[in-house]
């Protein structure tokens, strides 16, 4: 199965500092049927103003992966962490037992980024943070995974859930083939360009929701640049 969620369709909030369009159920919209896929529970996209931001806020029993695609958001915690995540590279949070961060947009050009939130597979736990960077010539024609709570993935910023977020950058043209699980879930945003999943064309920002598959071959239509996660 391959649901296709328009952007348009998508929530949306624009609070003038942060432009948000919603893929899942979150904060005043709410829609019966997406409120997750399968421990997937949230994906914004999110438009943040210069100089602007989320004050110090609180999170508990979730593990939160930021996708930045343009500018930059400098991170800082209750646990002493900061740090300054530049379009491309990707940070997690693992909320466990609880954590307040504040995540702000210092740059002197609007931040976009993807943020994506997957329930843990157990409550509670140790919080911390962690950013690293991932090029994108190193995603060329394949995908990379990017956070992983999965055996072998070592390479990735680990979270802890039977998840993975992955990326890929494809040429137009390019095409790569994903194997995966039936009963697994997998959620697919082109961030730019347009892309086809075995025929069904997705376009950017769109969100494709995949079941029920053992894998798929995702086409690009044109130059593209999509982020991925599979989860259970």
């Amino acid at each position: 199965m391959i649901d296709i969620r328009p952007f348009a369709s998508l929530g949306a909030a624009n609070h003038g500092w942060l432009n948000a369009r919603h893929h899942f159920s979150f904060a005043d919209y709410h829609d019966p049927d997406r409120v997750h896929w399968g421990a997937l529970r949230l994906w914004n996209d999110d438009a943040i103003a210069p100089k602007s931001g989320f004050p110090t806020h609180p999170h508990s029993d979730m593990e939160i992966v930021t996708y930045v695609r343009e500018g930059a958001i400098t991170h800082r915690d209750s646990l002493g962490n900061e740090g300054r995540t530049e379009a491309g590279d990707v940070q997690v949070m693992s909320a466990g037992t609880g954590i307040r961060h504040s995540e702000y947009n210092l740059e002197d050009e609007e931040t976009r980024l993807f943020q994506i939130w997957i329930i843990p597979d157990d409550r509670g736990g140790e919080p911390g943070w962690g950013a690293r960077p991932f090029p994108k010539g190193d995603r060329s024609g394949r995908f990379v995974t990017l956070a992983s709570g999965m055996e072998g993935d070592d390479d990735a910023l680990p979270i802890r859930a039977n998840a993975r977020v992955l990326g890929a950058s494809l040429k137009a043209g390019e095409s790569v083939t994903y194997v995966t699980d039936p009963a697994r879930h997998a959620y697919l945003v082109p961030a730019t360009g347009r892309v086809k999943i075995d025929g069904v064309e997705v376009a950017a920002r769109d969100g494709a929701a995949i079941t029920a598959l053992d894998g798929f071959t995702l086409e690009a239509l044109e130059d593209s640049e999509i982020i991925m996660v599979d989860t259970v």
